[in-house]
């Protein structure tokens, strides 16, 4: 195939194109340290293929990572600019937290329940920024933002309140009823903390596709996201979708504060900072061009590199920071398309002069 019908493909051969040039970058700063770039991939792969055990958890970093490149991906197609995803999380936490702690239900219930207040507790946070955005006309960067370290501070103060576990620095445990991990996987893989969390992605990755692109509310979405004037002139309430479209996205946020609270640790501990997974949906959905299957392969891509970057230190010394800094790379040369068809315009050349 010629490299110009390539590249009218971009969609799909210019993030591949990306991924092996951060790879190869990366390879080149671990030479310039002194490191075996072949033996850290190797590393990197056995790391996460090497054992059941270490498939489940290489997933259980991915869930997260889709989760808030959904978040992050609903908003940018709104117009908007999520970075307030990692208080949302928080808020999620909380609201599972609460209901795992303080409540005695079934136990299918219990955890259920438990969710869904988790994922409205990061719904409603997210849609107070919508709605600061949408009647006060204050930017949803600088209140998502701010909020990220309200809900750091007011989830600190209900856990110190209500719900801390004496002499420690973490709450209560949560009730052995209020639990979403699934104990049959868990040992088939080996211990690893497989959750409802796994299947409830691929349904918000499916949801996603189908709101965006087969709802009227979708449609307004999409069409407030182009151009909100022309919206507002065809007779769309910008405000509503405004506030909805982040009720949406703080609920993916949410849901990632429950999975964790409810199927990974069982608690939550006291820190001075966030879990900076928010941040990193902002990669996830740059990487994924904001579409469903895109989110979904690309938070599969940076969750694997995240998880085994742990075999690339114990495996070839390399420090976890380089596998940041390729991430970083591909990310660069995603949102840069230009400078891979730069990199690749004498290919296209000759491959005109034969023609």
């Amino acid at each position: 195939m010629k490299l110009n019908e390539i590249f009218k493909r971009q969609s799909l051969f210019v993030p591949i194109i990306a991924i092996v040039l951060g790879l190869v970058l990366g390879a080149l700063v671990m030479l310039a340290g002194g490191y075996d770039p072949i033996l850290a991939y190797q590393s990197m792969l056995t790391k996460i293929f090497g054992s059941t055990f270490d498939i489940g958890e290489a997933i259980r970093t991915i869930v997260p990572l889709v989760m808030c490149g959904l978040a992050v991906a609903i908003s940018f197609r709104a117009g908007m600019f999520n970075i307030g995803v990692d208080g949302q999380i928080i808020m999620g936490s909380l609201g599972a937290l609460i209901v795992g702690t303080q409540f005695n239900l079934p136990p299918f219930l219990h955890g259920l329940v438990a969710i869904l207040v988790g994922a409205l507790f990061g719904g409603l946070w997210g849609a107070l920024v919508g709605y600061l955005k949408a009647t006060k006309g204050i930017s949803e960067v600088v209140t998502s933002i701010m909020l990220n370290f309200i809900a750091l501070y007011f989830s600190q103060f209900m856990i110190n309140l209500f719900m801390l576990q004496k002499g420690t620095q973490r709450s209560e445990m949560i009730h052995d009823s209020a639990s979403i991990q699934i104990s049959w996987l868990s040992n088939l893989a080996g211990g690893a903390r497989i959750h409802w969390g796994f299947f409830i992605v691929i349904l918000a990755v499916i949801f996603y596709q189908v709101y965006l692109n087969k709802t009227k509310w979708g449609y307004e979405l999409r069409t407030v996201g182009l151009n909100p004037h022309a919206a507002k002139y065809a007779g769309m309430s910008v405000s509503r979708v405004l506030v909805r479209t982040m009720f949406i996205s703080g609920v993916f946020g949410g849901l990632v504060g429950a999975f964790d609270v409810l199927g990974v640790f069982k608690y939550v501990a006291i820190s001075s900072t966030t879990s900076g997974l928010g941040f990193d949906g902002i990669a996830v959905a740059l990487l994924g061009g904001n579409t469903a299957i895109g989110v979904l392969l690309s938070g599969i891509l940076i969750g694997a590199l995240t998880y085994g970057s742990q075999g690339m230190s114990f495996g070839a010394g390399v420090p976890g920071e380089i596998i940041r800094m390729v991430i970083g790379f591909i990310i660069f040369f995603v949102a840069a398309p230009g400078i891979v068809k730069l990199l690749f315009r004498p290919f296209q050349k000759k491959t005109k002069k034969k023609v």
